[in-house]
């Protein structure tokens, strides 16, 4: 689990089919092998860690629903998982992407940036306005969307722009979307609630119940 706190920007070193090598020497000593690291809001396994720079598996699972296998991605959000203690100062960010959104517009507005972007529907489902909403592992506010939710922009300050992966994007990037996992709950109970085929859960609270602690 992750907040969308983006720590650092790694590099990417190497990749090939199954893994990527990503340069990091200031993160590199909170990571240890085994450990979870949201790269590019993508939850990946450290396998190997040296003094610069740590491996990670990519199963072709993974490179189906991301880009890692475009040649031209070089820099990449990073952020380690969430231990216990933590403060959460973004959204709960599962790491597991919804799938690809697309850059369609950039506008200065004052010291911060506006981004749209074009979400497809198996995400915009999830875009609501004020909504978090993670992009390439960054924990945003939507500040507005469209009824379907394909488009929706961000208000980005300065500080997240220049510290993050954001600010090399180009119109036309494909960048990972994750909607609000708590917004994805909602929505499986409601389709259980609506589907009389399942079994529905049966409240302990009954009139009975009410009588007998005082509630008559």
């Amino acid at each position: 689990m992750f907040t969308g706190l983006v720590q650092t920007i790694g590099i990417i070193e190497h990749r090939d089919r199954d893994r990527l090598v990503i340069y990091c020497p200031d993160l590199v000593d909170k990571i240890a092998i085994g450990d979870s690291v949201a790269v590019n809001g993508v939850c990946l396994t450290a396998t190997q860690v040296s003094a610069t720079n740590f491996v990670a598996d990519v199963s072709p699972e993974t490179l189906g629903r991301t880009n890692f296998g475009d040649r031209r991605l070089k820099y990449v959000n990073l952020e380690t998982a969430l231990a216990v203690g933590d403060k959460i100062g973004g959204h709960f960010v599962s790491g597991h992407i919804d799938g690809m959104g697309k850059l369609s517009d950039r506008l200065l507005v004052g010291n911060s940036w506006e981004l749209s972007f074009e979400a497809i529907p198996e995400v915009a489902r999830y875009i609501v306005f004020k909504g978090s909403i993670a992009i390439n592992g960054i924990s945003l506010t939507v500040s507005y969307c469209n009824e379907s939710g394909t488009n929706f922009r961000v208000a980005v300050i300065p500080h997240t722009y220049e510290n993050t992966t954001l600010k090399d994007l180009d119109i036309g990037s494909l960048v990972h979307l994750e909607g609000d996992l708590l917004g994805k709950y909602v929505e499986k109970f409601l389709k259980v609630a609506n589907n009389s085929a399942l079994p529905q859960p049966k409240s302990v609270i009954t009139p009975e119940f009410l009588l007998e602690h005082g509630w008559g």
